[in-house]
């Protein structure tokens, strides 16, 4: 199981060229983890939130982090200036994208959307031979009002990077195809000087079971000794109503142990107050995975009885780890709130994902 889970020889040494480079919209560096296996080398990244900005500083010590608001004209200029003055070739972005996601508020005003313009700004600026973009798949229908006109984002980032003599690749991909154990769709862009950057080839699917089904099972409070493998405490009813809920369904179908309020049964989505699966890929995980109520967050379970099941409970952040493709020893620092960490994780670049990409990578 942890062979096949580990399946990448990230130790495996390469004799590529080393490549700098800069994240913007960095997150805590989640999908940077693996790219120094292919000898890439973040120099210096953007995230404008100071928690994680600390937590970016405290994974990836190398790197320069600019914490600030890249619509500030200030940093913008940071970045510019650390991209020439490191002398980068290479540029990942994964701008915010609360206000094109089909899990959001679907706002065609949110500003968040328009953080791609600052994105073409910089690549305008600095033409790094090789980019990474990569968002919500909705960005591919979304538009946005760019000199005082409407224009699809697809459509205004080849407008403003063909001219520049840029090939551009882009597709829905799931991450799921590319050695993380997660369903998890998202629009990608390949844009390269040398040539058409492609996709690489789709690697089989890991099930949840191989990412997690050799870690004991945890019951609400409890702690299992292993390290980050410690599961939350829930309310007793939602303890209640999960124990009586099977591998893969919704609480809300239960007969007798069902979500309720005042004696009325709760009316909701058929992903809420539900477990997983354990022979696929786990649904997408989101910034709420902490919540019995969201959004496929609970165990799959193992069958205790005819009626009952084990784990009435969220994954631990050990189980969220290995489901985003991250190893058991990620170096989270004490500080880091339960909380903060799985936010950060409902937010990621899974890092497999990043890697895989990056293996296709035109070089010179």
């Amino acid at each position: 199981m942890t062979d096949l889970f580990h399946r990448l020889n990230l130790s495996q040494k390469t004799s590529l060229k080393p490549v700098k480079g800069i994240s913007l919209f960095a997150n805590v560096g989640i999908s940077e983890t693996y790219l120094s296996s292919q000898n890439i080398f973040i120099v210096a990244a953007n995230e404008l939130l100071p928690e994680r900005a600390k937590f970016y500083q405290h994974l990836h010590q190398h790197s320069q982090m600019i914490c600030g608001d890249i619509t500030n004209e200030k940093i913008f200029r940071q970045l510019v200036a650390k991209f020439h003055s490191e002398k980068c070739s290479f540029l990942i972005a994964t701008p915010p994208c609360q206000g094109m996601s089909i899990a959001g508020k679907m706002n065609k005003d949110d500003p968040r959307n328009k953080l791609i313009i600052n994105v073409i700004d910089f690549i305008k600026e600095t033409e790094p031979e090789n980019i990474i973009i990569e968002n919500v798949a909705n960005i591919l229908n979304f538009a946005i009002t760019y000199q005082e006109k409407p224009i699809k984002i697809v459509d205004f980032i080849k407008e403003q990077l063909v001219p520049l003599k840029y090939f551009i690749n882009y597709a829905v991909l799931d991450a799921s195809d590319y050695d993380t154990p997660q369903y998890r769709k998202r629009a990608i862009f390949l844009i390269s000087k040398h040539k058409m950057w492609q996709f690489p080839a789709k690697k089989p699917k890991i099930t949840v079971f191989d990412a997690i089904g050799d870690l004991p099972s945890l019951e609400s409070g409890q702690d299992s000794g292993i390290k980050y493998h410690v599961a939350k405490n829930h309310n007793q009813q939602h303890i209640l109503w999960m124990q009586h809920t099977p591998t893969g369904k919704t609480a809300l179908d239960n007969e007798v142990f069902f979500p309720q309020k005042n004696n009325r049964k709760i009316k909701g989505f058929a992903t809420t107050y539900k477990r997983i699966k354990w022979h696929e890929p786990a649904p997408t995980i989101t910034m709420c995975n902490g919540a019995i109520s969201s959004q496929n967050n609970v165990h799959p379970g193992r069958q205790i009885n005819e009626n009952q099941y084990s784990d009435a409970r969220v994954l631990s952040i050990l189980e969220l780890l290995r489901l985003t493709g991250l190893p058991d020893d990620w170096n989270i620092p004490n500080w880091a709130s339960d909380n903060l960490i799985r936010q950060v994780l409902g937010e990621s670049f899974p890092p497999k994902f990043c890697l895989n990409l990056i293996t296709t990578m035109p070089r010179k």
